[in-house]
Order: structure tokens, then sequence, then C-alpha cells
């Protein structure tokens, strides 16, 4: 009885830090939007941006709120909703809200520059490799799941907590890397970006068939979850990807090559 009340206390202090936390985030994004908007009343700052931010805050909120979150520990398929919501959805939601962009519009100038010299610092640039997101969070994938990792991290509560830092930052660098709008120095262009987002594609696709099919799956859960899971992975994350691609292909900015003038052609 008393383990059992133990439990409950942990999973309701989770739940309440699960909507809490992106409260607060929200907050802070509300007031520096209203900031930037009162320094700059012509530039102003995208409705649109802060619509995004909220709804990647909200995406977060319900996977780690119930009735999402005591499913994604009881079930292994409401842990793949829980990932997909947390390591795909809400990061390209909360990317495309430029939080970079609108700290460095409402800092201080001395604040700005030391963010803007940290964006454009080595360590930074080497992140924001799109080799290395895809690394993180397509990589980290694999190894979830088709080593004994899975069933070790979650086997505690602060395992849950790890895997959920890491699928929201991995996620974030990864949608950051191939379509956010905030200033990304070494930033390849699009072609090649779609390129990375296309291998990522294909490793989801494979690992959710060779899940499905149970094939060097390491997942200690009963066979309909697995397959239950690996299919959610399969749809869930292809319209993830889907979303990604359309969010870089708008950024896509033809170069136009200039147009010889007449006195080009009195050279030639």
């Amino acid at each position: 009885m008393m383990g059992h009340g133990v439990m409950d206390h942990g999973a309701h202090v989770a739940g309440l830090s699960g909507v809490l936390l992106p409260v607060l985030a929200l907050l802070a994004y509300l007031h520096l939007a209203g900031r930037a908007r009162r320094r700059n009343p012509v530039l102003g700052w995208s409705r649109w941006r802060t619509a995004s931010f909220g709804t990647g805050l909200a995406l977060t909120a319900v996977a780690l709120s119930p009735p999402v979150a005591p499913f994604a520990h009881a079930d292994f398929r409401g842990h793949m909703v829980q990932h997909l919501l947390i390591g795909m959805y809400a990061p390209l939601a909360l990317v495309l809200g430029a939080p970079v962009t609108l700290l460095l519009r409402t800092l201080p100038v001395a604040g700005a520059r030391r963010l803007s010299a940290v964006v454009h610092g080595r360590p930074a640039r080497l992140a924001a490799h799109p080799a290395i997101a895809l690394l993180l969070s397509t990589g980290g994938v694999v190894v979830l799941y088709f080593t004994p990792l899975y069933d070790a991290v979650t086997a505690r509560p602060a395992g849950h907590w790890l895997l959920h830092v890491h699928f929201l930052l991995s996620g974030c660098l990864f949608a950051h890397v191939i379509a956010g709008p905030d200033p990304a120095p070494a930033r390849p262009g699009v072609r090649a970006r779609l390129v990375y987002l296309g291998c990522a594609i294909a490793v989801h696709a494979v690992a959710a068939q060779l899940m499905y099919g149970g094939f060097w799956v390491d997942v200690h859960a009963p066979i309909p979850e697995v397959r239950g899971g690996a299919e959610i992975m399969y749809y869930g994350g292809d319209i993830a990807e889907l979303l990604v691609a359309a969010a870089l292909v708008s950024t896509w900015r033809p170069e136009r090559r200039p147009r010889p003038g007449r006195g080009a052609l009195a050279r030639g």
C-alpha cells in the first residue's frame, strides 16, 4: 500500500511538472513577444510564430500528462505515441516559433552579442551539422529499441525523464538544422538538407518494419504492443517528416542569375 502511494504521488508530481513547465515557458515567450512588438512596432513579432511555439508546448504538455503519460508507462504503444509527440511533432512546432531570433531581438545589446557569439561559435556550428543532428535523433532510435537500453532506462522513473529530455532536445536540434528559421551558420543548402531528411525517413521506416517483424528488436513487451508501436512509429513518423519537409521546402528561395545589362552586351 505504501509503495502504491509513493508511486501515485510520483506520478502526480510528474503530471504537474508536465503541465507547469510548458505553461511557464509559454508565459516567458509571450512576455518576450510583447517586448519585441513594443520595441519595434513596425517589425513587431509574428503571431503565427507565437501560435506555433504555443502549439509545441501544448503537445509537450499533452505527452507528459494523463492520459498519455500513464498509458506510456503501461503500454509500449503509449510510449511510442509519447515518443512521437515529444520527439517529432512538438520540436518542429517549437523550432518554427523562432525562439532564438526572439531572444536576439529582445535581449539587451550585450546579451544579444553574447548569444550571437554562442550561435556562431565552433561548438554550436558542430552541433548544428545535419550529420550530428541525424545521429542524435534518428540514430538514437536505433540504439534505444535494438539494444537493451530501452528496458534499462525505463526501469526507473528518472530514466523516463532522461528519455523525454533526449527526445525533445535531439528533435529540436534536427528540426532546427533541417527547417528552422533561427540562424544556423553551418546549415547547408536546401538540397543537402533534403538528402539528410531522406536518410532520416529511410532509417525510421526500416526500423519500424524490423520492429514489426520482430527482427533484432530488444523491447521486453508483448508482441501485439511491439507491433502496434511499430505501426505508430511508421505512420506517425511519416506524417511528422512530411511536415518537416513542407517547412523546409517553404524556405526554398531559388537563386536568380543576374540578367546581362546593356553594358555587358556592349562589352560582349
